[in-house]
C-alpha cells in the first residue's frame, strides 16, 4: 500500500472517531455544563425564590448585593488563604514525602497506604469526625488539654480559630492525593539519569536539585492547578464542621452560595455567586493553561 493511501486510511480512521464519539461528548458537555451555567447566569437577573416562573427583572442588583456583603469578602478571603496554604504546606509536605517514600524499603507501601487515607474518606464524613475531634468538651482535642492540666478550647466557635481549624482538616485530608501523584511521576522519571549524575560524582542533593525536581516540573504544576482549583470549590468539609459560621467567619465562596442564597430561597442572589465562581475557576484555569501548562 502506498503512503497516500495509508495517510487517507488514517485520516478516515480519525474522521470516524470524530464522528462516533465528538457528538455524544458535546451533548453531555451542553447539558450539564452549558446550560446549567447558562440558566444561572439568567436567574442572577431576577429577584427570585425558586416558585414559580421568575418575573421580577432587577438586571445585575444582584450583583452588587453580592460584592456590597461582609460575608462574601470574609468567603473571598478564605478562599485565598486556603489556597495559599495549599501551595505554601501541602504541597510541599507532600513533595518531601513523596521523594522518601518513593525509595524501594520495607514498610514503603504501608506508610503510602497510610497518608493517602484521608483522601479516600469522603469529605461529609471527615468533616463529621473532626467536628467530634474538636468538640471543646468531650473531643480528642479537649481530652489531650486535660491531660496537660489547661483548659480545652473550643475551636470551631471561635471566630479566631474557625478557619485555622478547617485549614488543618483541609491539609491533613488532601496532601496524600498529591504525595501519589508525585510519587507516581518520581517512579516514572528515568533512572540512568541519575545514576550517570551519581558516576560523575554528584551528591544526592545536588541529584535532587538538578535533576529530579526538574522532571517533576509538569507534575508539580499539573498538582498546583489541582489545589487551586479545588480550593476555589471546598465545600463538603466546611458544613459539617462549621457550615461557614460562627459570624461568617468561616465561609468559602461555595458555603456562602449555599448558607445565603440556596437555603435563603434567595435563587437570584445564589445563581449570581455562582456566577461570579464560575468565571473566577474558568479565568484562572484558562489563563493557568496558558501561561503554566501550554507544554505539558
Amino acid at each position: 500500500m502506498s503512503t497516500t493511501a495509508l495517510g487517507r486510511a488514517a485520516t478516515s480512521g480519525k474522521l470516524t472517531a470524530v464522528v462516533l464519539f465528538l457528538p455524544p461528548a458535546l451533548v453531555l458537555f451542553t447539558l450539564f455544563v452549558i446550560l446549567p451555567v447558562g440558566e444561572a447566569a439568567w436567574y442572577s437577573g431576577f429577584n427570585w425564590n425558586g416558585f414559580g416562573r421568575p418575573t421580577n427583572w432587577i438586571g445585575f442588583t444582584n450583583y452588587d448585593y453580592v460584592f456590597e456583603a461582609r460575608a462574601f469578602g470574609l468567603a473571598l478571603r478564605n478562599n485565598v488563604l486556603i489556597i495559599v496554604i495549599s501551595l505554601g504546606i501541602q504541597l510541599p509536605l507532600a513533595l518531601t514525602l513523596a521523594i522518601l517514600l518513593a525509595e524501594k524499603f520495607r514498610g514503603a507501601v504501608a506508610l503510602r497506604m497510610l497518608f493517602f487515607l484521608p483522601y479516600v474518606l469522603a469529605e461529609v464524613a471527615t468533616g463529621l469526625i473532626f467536628s467530634f475531634v474538636y468538640d471543646g468538651d468531650y473531643g480528642l482535642l479537649a481530652g489531650v488539654w486535660r491531660f496537660f492540666g489547661a483548659e480545652p478550647p473550643h475551636l470551631l466557635a471561635s471566630t479566631q480559630t474557625s478557619m485555622l481549624a478547617i485549614l488543618i482538616v483541609v491539609v491533613w485530608k488532601y496532601f496524600g492525593f498529591h504525595m501519589m501523584l508525585f510519587i507516581a511521576a518520581l517512579q516514572g522519571q528515568d533512572q540512568h539519569l541519575v545514576e550517570a549524575a551519581r558516576i560523575d560524582g554528584a551528591s544526592r542533593w545536588q541529584v535532587l536539585r538538578h535533576i529530579t525536581i526538574p522532571l517533576l516540573y509538569p507534575t508539580i504544576r499539573l498538582s498546583v492547578f489541582f489545589a487551586v482549583v479545588g480550593s476555589l470549590q471546598l465545600f463538603d468539609l466546611v458544613m459539617p464542621l462549621t457550615r461557614g459560621g460562627p459570624a461568617d467567619s468561616s465561609q468559602t465562596m461555595v458555603s456562602f452560595l449555599y448558607s445565603h442564597g440556596v437555603t435563603r430561597m434567595r435563587i437570584g442572589y445564589g445563581s449570581a455567586i455562582g456566577v461570579i465562581l464560575f468565571v473566577i475557576c474558568v479565568t484562572f484555569a484558562v489563563t493557568y493553561k496558558r501561561w503554566f501548562m501550554r507544554d505539558d
